[in-house]
């Protein structure tokens, strides 16, 4: 069963995190005409949704496999890109969010020290 309070607040966190990164990642790899903002805010609220229903739906050890699958696809088709280049897409988003964690970390952890 899906708590819909939960995939509610869930989408709406993953889509305030998670687009801008894709749509960044989206616009280096396969260019501003390909990648729009509105594409990257689709692929994360159907990711989030589609994911949900198919964590229900399969099983535990499936789940991470059919997802990575599904969120590949979402890039595939909106981004229209292969498959490869959606990969890329994906990977180099990872690695800016990252980027962005630890310099806000490192920022973060400076001031503390300062103060």
């Amino acid at each position: 069963m899906v708590n819909l309070g939960f995939l509610a607040v869930n989408i709406i966190v993953n889509i305030i995190v998670i687009s801008p990164f894709l749509w960044i990642s989206g616009r280096a790899l396969v260019g501003k005409e390909k990648a729009k903002f509105s594409d990257a805010v689709l692929i994360v609220m159907l990711g989030t949704i589609l994911g949900a229903l198919l964590g229900v739906s399969f099983h535990r050890f499936m789940v991470p496999i059919v997802q990575l699958i599904l969120w590949l696809a979402l890039v595939k088709h909106f981004f229209d890109c292969g498959w490869l280049q959606a990969l890329a897409i994906s990977i180099l988003a990872v690695v800016i969010f990252a980027l962005v964690v630890i310099t806000l970390g490192i920022i973060g952890f400076s001031l503390i020290i300062y103060l």
